[in-house]
């Protein structure tokens, strides 16, 4: 797998100047996936602390500093070169920390309010997104919440070949040039994509609640997770 995170480091770091104007012509649906995530971020702390996997550019934590400006956000990502696309988003910002670092492996110091994820985890095999789900339930504070913003493996070989067929069809009326088409199709085979079927039950089994997954455009989805606090009484959370 060490191969595979080189290769991630090394595509994404070739696309980084050019990756936020591109994935608005690479994503069907980015209004929806974007404004959906970040209206799910309903947290009763001003100043939560909060961890983006995978944050590249900064895309989605800048929806969340946007609705929580006092925010401590924490941006890892594999590749160097995305995250300096980030710092220069956020240079007017202090409260924000970057590390250049696989976050599957990395030692967290500290709990998190929330933990973002966009368009990331699908780089992983199914063991992998299982021990990544157990791992974030452990470092995660009790009340807190996990949106994921990602792409999934179609239920079936008929679905999954609707599923690529759509987005083919998208990319190629998307005013994206050849080159930029071959490198987009060329990045797909960085995926390991699991179906949503799957990736909801691994959550559950790591201990989340709330699981569901609340929006859904063929293979573009948003997974949703809480860790409820503790319990009173049998049919009533409090969190």
């Amino acid at each position: 797998m060490k191969n595979d995170r080189i290769d991630i480091r090394t595509q994404f770091n070739k696309v980084s100047q050019r990756y936020d104007e591109q994935r608005k012509k690479l994503i069907p649906c980015f209004e929806d996936l974007y404004r959906i995530a970040a209206a799910l971020a309903i947290l009763e702390n001003d100043t939560p602390s909060v961890l983006d996997l995978g944050a590249g550019t900064g895309l989605m934590s800048s929806f969340i500093l946007e609705k929580y400006p006092n925010s401590n956000l924490t941006l890892i990502d594999l590749s160097d070169g995305m995250l300096e696309i980030a710092r220069a988003r956020f240079s007017n910002h202090s409260n924000i920390t970057y590390i250049a670092s696989d976050y599957t492996e990395f030692d967290y110091s500290e709990p998190y309010d929330l933990v973002i994820s966009s368009l990331s985890i699908h780089h992983m095999n199914d063991p992998e997104k299982q021990k990544l789900f157990q791992k974030l339930y452990s470092i995660m504070t009790p009340g807190s919440i996990f949106i994921n913003v990602d792409q999934v493996l179609g239920n079936t070989d008929y679905l999954e070949s609707l599923y690529k067929s759509d987005w083919k069809k998208y990319i190629e009326n998307s005013g994206l040039d050849q080159a930029e088409i071959s490198s987009a199709i060329e990045r797909t085979k960085l995926d390991r994509m699991s179906t949503l079927d799957h990736q909801l039950q691994w959550l559950t089994e790591a201990g989340f609640s709330d699981v569901d997954c609340v929006y859904k455009y063929y293979n573009f989805v948003v997974m949703f997770a809480t860790k409820i606090e503790i319990y009173r009484g049998p049919n009533r959370p409090e969190r």
